[in-house]
């Protein structure tokens, strides 16, 4: 259950990363890209690597307590860190192939960095903005494949590569960098 909300909180950042970009927000529409993935690594995370303790801080009622309790789950790297070998090896890898690329860049968005003083004083060129929304919905289409398993396959196996075939100049052509 945790692992579907996660996948829906990742559906909602792509959507909002795009209602931003249409309405001109393209700082706040870059983070939104950042917090997407996070949300995958999540959602990934607890569907193969996360002990059944971890699942219940996320899962329970929220209270003062539980949410302090929730707060020392494993970061990203510790949770891409422990799904190695458990989780599918190429959906792991375009995790951490990701993570190389635009983590650092992301990140200065999200906190107030070069990039984010760069890009909103300066511009976002077109180039850009289509290569982070490509970004998002390669990120998309890992959260689909996670919920087709997560939904145990069946009538959904095999859709999702005819999906990225039939939008492969939606999506990202090489290894997803932000810049």
């Amino acid at each position: 259950m945790a692992s579907r909300v996660m996948c829906s909180i990742a559906f909602e950042h792509a959507e909002s990363a795009k209602m931003l970009i249409s309405a001109g927000n393209l700082t706040s529409a870059t983070g939104l890209v950042r917090l997407q993935y996070e949300a995958l690594v999540r959602a990934m995370w607890l569907r193969y690597a996360a002990s059944d303790i971890a699942v219940s801080k996320l899962t329970s009622e929220l209270t003062r307590e539980t949410a302090t309790r929730a707060n020392n789950l494993p970061m990203l790297s510790e949770m891409l860190e422990k799904m190695q070998g458990k989780a599918p090896e190429e959906a792991v890898n375009m995790l951490l192939e990701f993570k190389e690329y635009s983590w650092k860049p992301l990140s200065s968005f999200i906190h107030g960095g070069i990039h984010a003083i760069h890009r909103h004083s300066k511009g976002y060129p077109i180039p850009l903005l289509e290569q982070m929304l490509r970004i998002s919905n390669g990120v998309s289409v890992m959260v689909g494949m996670l919920l087709v398993i997560l939904h145990g396959g069946g009538a959904q196996r095999g859709k999702i590569p005819k999906i990225q075939g039939e939008f492969s100049d939606c999506l990202p052509e090489t290894k997803p960098k932000i810049s």
